[in-house]
C-alpha cells in the first residue's frame, strides 16, 4: 500500500446529495478554503440520487405551509422525539433552498399561474413538490461544483477520522478502492454526507445489492463517526419502508397518493388513511399482513388512463428507470390488476426514520470539528431537500470553524494501525471472503432483529454477531475493490451491533413497527420520552444512554399527540 499524503481545511465525505452542497456553501462561505469532496465512487453518479429524484417530499413552500405547521407535522408523526430546534433550522431554510435549486436549473412542477404546484400526502399538512426532470440532479451538482472550484477525489473510501488529544477532528484516512494506495487527509474538519446505512438486513430476494436504499450505503459514516467518539441517536428507530414485492424500490403510494392511488388490503380495501411513511403507518400494513386480509397491494386500476400515464411517467423514469422493465416483465399493469407489495428490509436513515449520527441545529456532532447532514444525520424525515438544507448549513458552520482554528497535528500511531487494519486482508491467501462475511451478518439481522422485536432473539443476535467479528478477523480479499467489500463488511457488523444494543436499551414501543417490542409492547413516556445516545465507551464497548428532548418551541395539542396512531380506515359493521 503506498502512502498518500493531502491536507485540506475541510474535507467532504460523500458526493450524493448533501456533500455537494456542504462543499459548495463553504466555498461561497470562504473561497480561501482548501475543500475536498471525496467519494468511494464517483461523484458526477454517486449516492442515492444517482439517477435522480421523482420530487421533494417535504417542501414548507410559504401559502402552502409554515415552518411551525411542518414541526408540528414531524413532532407528531416521530412520537414526540425530536430536537424541534433541528427540524426548524431544516423547515426555515426550505424555501429559500428550493428556490435556489430552481436557479441552477432545478426543475420543479408549477401550476398555471407559475406558483410551485404542491400536493398533500401527509397527514396534516401539504409540502409534496414534484420534479418532473428529476433525473437531472446529478450533472446540476457537479455544475455547481466546478464553479466553486471545490477539489473532487474519486474512488476513494473513507475508513476511519483521526482526532487529536482533545477529541477533535484532525484528518480523515482511507484508501483508493482501485489501486489500494492509503490516503491520509490531514484536515481542520470534517462533514460526513454518506447517505443511509441500507445494507444492515437482507432484502426477501437475497441479493445483497437488492436493497431498498442506494447499496452503496453500507453504514461507512456511522462506523467512522462511532469510532471518532461521536454519539449515534435513536438507533432503534430502525427504517421499514412498503416496497414492490421482489423489486428494490419504494411501492409509491406516496407519490401515487395525490392522483388518487393508495394502500390497499387483498379485497381491494383502504385500510389505512395516510400512505406518508411513519412507523405507526408500517405497523398498520404489518398487522394487516399478519390478519388474513393480505397481500397488501398498490392499488391504482380505479384511476383515468392519463392519470395512470401520468403516474407511470413519474415513476419510470427519475430515480428507478428499471421499475417499468420490472412490471413489464412480470406482466403488471397498473390499469387491470393492483401490484403487490411488502416490507423492507431494515436500515439506519434519518431521512424515513429518526435514526443517525447525533447533530444539533447547526448540523455539528458531538465531535469538535465534525458535521453531519443527510441520511446519516439526526434529523428525522429530512428525504433529499433535508440533505440540501443542512447540508448548506454544515458548509457555512464548518467554514467558520476552519477560520477560527490553527492546523492540526496528526497522530502517526492512529495512522499505521489504520493502515495496517486496512492491508491485513490484501495480505492473506485464504480465508472468508466478505460477501462471505456480510451475507451472514445480514442473514443473522433478519432473523433476530427484524421487528417485532424480542429481548431473548437480540439477545442471541448479539452473541452470533461476536462470532462474525471474530471470523472476520480472518477476512480475505484479493484485490482493492474486495477489499473495499471487506471495509464495508465491518461497518455492517458494527451497524448491525449498533442496532441491537439501542433496540434492548429501550424497554417499550414506540415509531409503530420501527421499534415494536414484544417484551414492552406499550409506550411509556414517563419513563422513555427520551433519546437515546450510543458511542464508544472508555473500554472500546458500545454504552448506552438518555438523552432529555429539548423544550419544544412549537407546542403540540394534547388531541394533536396521537394523531397518527388514528391511521387505520375503521369499518362500520354491515346490518345484519
Amino acid at each position: 500500500m503506498k502512502r498518500i499524503d493531502m491536507e485540506f481545511d475541510l474535507v467532504v465525505i460523500g458526493g450524493g446529495t448533501g456533500g455537494p452542497m456542504a462543499a459548495v456553501k463553504a466555498k461561497e462561505k470562504n473561497p480561501k478554503l482548501k475543500v475536498l469532496l471525496i467519494d468511494k465512487a464517483h461523484v458526477k453518479r454517486s449516492g442515492a440520487i444517482s439517477m435522480g429524484m421523482d420530487g421533494l417530499n417535504n417542501a414548507v413552500i410559504p401559502g402552502h405551509a409554515t415552518p411551525e405547521q411542518y414541526v408540528k407535522e414531524i413532532t407528531i408523526a416521530n412520537d414526540g422525539i425530536v430536537d424541534q430546534a433541528a427540524v426548524m433550522a431544516y423547515a426555515a431554510n426550505s424555501f429559500d433552498m428550493i428556490q435556489e435549486l430552481d436557479r441552477w436549473g432545478v426543475k420543479f412542477e408549477k401550476d398555471e399561474t407559475g406558483d410551485y404546484a404542491v400536493r398533500k400526502v401527509h397527514h396534516l399538512g401539504s409540502y409534496v413538490l414534484p420534479m418532473p426532470e428529476g433525473h437531472h440532479m446529478k450533472k446540476i451538482l457537479y455544475r455547481q461544483l466546478k464553479r466553486a472550484r471545490v477539489e473532487i477525489t474519486n474512488r476513494v473510501v473513507v475508513t476511519r477520522l483521526l482526532t487529536g488529544a482533545n477529541g477533535e477532528v484532525t484528518g480523515v484516512m482511507g484508501f483508493d478502492c482501485r489501486t489500494a494506495d492509503f490516503y491520509v487527509i490531514r484536515c481542520k474538519a470534517a462533514v460526513i454526507t454518506t447517505g443511509a446505512a441500507g445494507r444492515i438486513g437482507l432484502p426477501a430476494s437475497g441479493y445483497l445489492m437488492g436493497t431498498y436504499e442506494n447499496p452503496t450505503n453500507s453504514g461507512d459514516g456511522h462506523a467512522m463517526a462511532y469510532h471518532a467518539g461521536a454519539a449515534l441517536a435513536n438507533l432503534e428507530c430502525f427504517q421499514i419502508n412498503p416496497l414492490i414485492k421482489d423489486y428494490n424500490g419504494p411501492a409509491c403510494a406516496y407519490v401515487t397518493g395525490p392522483f388518487g392511488g393508495y394502500t390497499a388490503n387483498a379485497r381491494g380495501e383502504r385500510f389505512i388513511e395516510c400512505d406518508y411513511w411513519s412507523g405507526q403507518m408500517m405497523l398498520e400494513f404489518h398487522r394487516e399482513l399478519q390478519s388474513g386480509n393480505g397481500p397488501v397491494f398498490l392499488k391504482l386500476d380505479h384511476l383515468a388512463e392519463e392519470t395512470i400515464s401520468e403516474i407511470e411517467h413519474i415513476l419510470h423514469s427519475n430515480e428507478r428507470p428499471s421499475r417499468g422493465r420490472f412490471h413489464d416483465k412480470r406482466g403488471n399493469d397498473y390499469r387491470k390488476q393492483m401490484i403487490e407489495m411488502h416490507i423492507s428490509e431494515i436500515g439506519f436513515c434519518s431521512g424515513h426514520s429518526a435514526s443517525g449520527i447525533w447533530t444539533n441545529a447547526r448540523g455539528e456532532t458531538s465531535v469538535p470539528g465534525l458535521y453531519a447532514a443527510g441520511d446519516c444525520a439526526s434529523v428525522p424525515h429530512n428525504y433529499m431537500l433535508g440533505a440540501f438544507v443542512y447540508g448548506r448549513i454544515c458548509g457555512h458552520n464548518a467554514a467558520e470553524y476552519c477560520g477560527a482554528v490553527a492546523d492540526r497535528a496528526i497522530d502517526e500511531g492512529a495512522v499505521a494501525a489504520e493502515q495496517a487494519r486496512v492491508s491485513a486482508p490484501l495480505q492473506r491467501s485464504e480465508g472468508p471472503t466478505p460477501f462471505q462475511i456480510e451475507y451472514k451478518t445480514r442473514r443473522l439481522v433478519n432473523d433476530y432483529l427484524q421487528p417485532p422485536k424480542i429481548t431473548r432473539k437480540y439477545e442471541i443476535g448479539l452473541r452470533r454477531f461476536d462470532e462474525v467479528r471474530e471470523d472476520a478477523q480472518a477476512m480475505l480479499a484479493t484485490n482493492p475493490h474486495e477489499l473495499m467489500r471487506a471495509m464495508e463488511a465491518m461497518s455492517i457488523i458494527d451497524c448491525a451491533e449498533m442496532a441491537a444494543r439501542s433496540s434492548m436499551f429501550r424497554a417499550e414501543s414506540r415509531w409503530g413497527l420501527y421499534h415494536y417490542c414484544v417484551d414492552h409492547p406499550e409506550r411509556d413516556d414517563a419513563n422513555w420520552f427520551c433519546h437515546t445516545l450510543l458511542s464508544k465507551g472508555a473500554d472500546g464497548s458500545m454504552t448506552m444512554a438518555k438523552k432529555a428532548v429539548e423544550p419544544y418551541i412549537v407546542p403540540i395539542d394534547d388531541e394533536e399527540r396521537d394523531a397518527y396512531q388514528r391511521l387505520r380506515v375503521e369499518r362500520k359493521a354491515e346490518a345484519a
